[in-house]
Parts: C-alpha cells; structure tokens; sequence
C-alpha cells in the first residue's frame, strides 16, 4: 500500500496534489529556473487538457495542485492548436506534425493517438513537464544524467470546493513554511501571488476551487482559508504558529484551526494518498480491496488534529501528522 498511486478513470473529474524532488535535496532551482518551469507547468498543462489550481516552485522541489476535467472528444483543430502550444506557433516540430495531420490518412490516425495518449492523464503530464524541464536544465548547465530524484508523490483529491481549496492553502502556503515569507502573495513562484498580480491563468485556477465566475467573490474567500477569520495585514506578515507546539497538540489529542494546521508540514497533503469525503474515500477502499484483494480492517481515516474536519484520508497517519 505504501507506493499505491491512486487515479481515477477520464469520466470522473478529480484533482491531484503532486510533488516531485530535485536529486539528492540539492537546491538547483534559481530564479531564473524557477521562471522556466512556472511557463512549462502552464504550457504543459494546455497541451494535456489539464487545469493548474495552483502551483509552488521552491529551490529544490515543486508542487503542482492540477485538476483533471470530464473526458470529451478532441478535434483535429484543437489538437494541432495544442501542439503549436507545446512545441511553439512558429516552430519546425509544430509545422511538422500539424502537416501530418491535416494529410489525414492512417499516418495521421497513429499520430493522433500518440498525441492523444498523453493527454487527460496526470501521470503524462508531469512526465512531459519533467522531461522537458530536464532537456532545458541539462542543456543550459552542461549537465547530462537524472535531475529529478524519484517518481513523483501524488495526492488523489476529491472534486469539492472542500477538498480541493485546503489543498490549495496548503500548496500556497509552502513559502511561508519555509520561513521564505509571511504572506504567499510576497512570493513571486505560486499561484496565489501569480493571482493577485493579475494573472488570467492564476486567477482561473483559483476560481475553479469556489466554482466562482469572479476573482473579487474568490480572493475573499482564499484569503480567509489562508490566514482565518478576522485576520488583519500587517507589517510582520501572518499568524505565527509555532510547529512543535502544534505537533504536542496533536500528539496530545488536541485541534487545530485550519489556518494553524496549513502552516505546518502536515504529511495529510502529501502521504495520504486519497483526500475527500467519507463516500469517496470509501469508495477507493472498495476499489483497492477488489484491485489488490487486501483486505482493511478500518475505513476512511479522520484527519487527526484537524478541526471540525469532514474531510477524510485513506492512509491511517497516526504517527508524525506534522513534519
């Protein structure tokens, strides 16, 4: 169970919460790198028919919060519009195969299913990001051999404004963690301060938590999962929570405040494996029971020391909640 990756089919509109490791913890990523892989991880994205919710890029790993939409057929049009968008408008790759595709004929067919393989998968999706980021840094530093250090981790996330905006907290609020900064707007490699500098694509993904058609109704509301309510700015940034004393509190039994909770390395978001409601982590039980023939002895598990919390998990973390 402990390498389980769980995905749903490309009928059912779900999320994942994925992270991925430079090699060996080595802090590689610049602002400059950092700047290339925020333009692929948009880039890629379009190419796979994935939505980015949102995103954070540090000096030596990178989340990425991508929602995964309903299943529907892809046009010719669309496709050769996708491959301009990956590869360039004005590229030889693009005008290479767009030329393929608009002959037709049996070549066309087994390159439109090639194409078609990688899209509307997450796995395809940050392998593409992955490689192409790789060629780019290898390139650009006269480096050959493995950058990144193991298959990415990934957290199935159930479609509700529920469950996906505490992920989304907790992806945005990686630099302020960190000790980086107090506020994630202050952070120039995350969604949520892309957001607020205007960003359409930020800004969309972050609307898509809510289900809201307009970015003041949204920034409220994220603004108040990020630092809860009745929370003023300041100067000194936001609520301080101190880890260790919220790690006795847990270990003691006790809760914490969403806010609080977020603004510490909480394994829930990364180790968990399935995040959502109790039907829909029950239901990936039943899935894996059938798929592995293991049996569990426990349903869905709470998420200790979260307050008030009707999400659920499926890995029991009874150990080690906060990192």
């Amino acid at each position: 169970m402990k390498g389980s990756r769980f995905k749903l089919g490309n009928d059912t509109p779900c999320a994942y919460h994925c992270v991925s490791r430079i090699v060996g913890g080595e802090r590689l990523l610049g602002v400059l790198e950092k700047e290339v892989l925020r333009k692929q991880i948009w880039q890629v994205a379009e190419f796979c028919g994935l939505e980015v919710l949102t995103y954070c890029i540090l000096s030596n790993h990178f989340h990425v919060f991508v929602r995964v939409p309903e299943f529907r057929e892809v046009s010719d049009e669309e496709l050769m519009l996708r491959v301009r968008l990956l590869y360039g408008f004005g590229s030889d790759r693009s005008a290479f195969i767009c030329s393929i595709l608009e002959r037709g004929g049996s070549r066309a067919q087994v390159l439109r299913e090639q194409l078609l393989r990688r899209m509307g998968d997450v796995s395809a999706y940050m392998k593409e990001l992955k490689q192409r980021f790789s060629i780019y840094y290898n390139r650009s530093n006269e480096r050959f051999g493995t950058l990144w250090a193991e298959r990415f981790r990934s957290l199935l996330v159930e479609d509700t404004a529920a469950a996906r905006t505490m992920v989304a907290a907790y992806v945005d609020l990686n630099p302020v963690r960190a000790g980086i900064c107090q506020d994630p707007k202050d952070y120039r490699f995350c969604g949520y301060a892309e957001a607020v500098g205007g960003s359409r694509l930020a800004r969309r993904g972050l609307m898509l938590l809510h289900g809201r058609d307009s970015w003041e109704a949204c920034a409220g509301e994220y603004r108040l999962t990020l630092f809860g309510v009745g929370y003023v700015p300041k100067r000194t940034g936001g609520p301080r929570v101190d880890r260790d004393e919220a790690r006795r509190v847990v270990e003691a039994g006790g809760k914490l405040k969403s806010h609080e909770l977020l603004r510490c390395r909480v394994r829930y978001f990364t180790d968990g494996a399935v995040l959502g409601s109790r039907a829909f982590v029950g239901k990936r039980i039943r899935e894996y029971t059938a798929k592995t023939r293991i049996v569990r002895k426990s349903g869905p598990q709470n998420l200790r020391g979260a307050e008030a919390s009707e999400l659920r998990l499926f890995r029991n973390l009874q150990n080690q909640v906060i990192t």
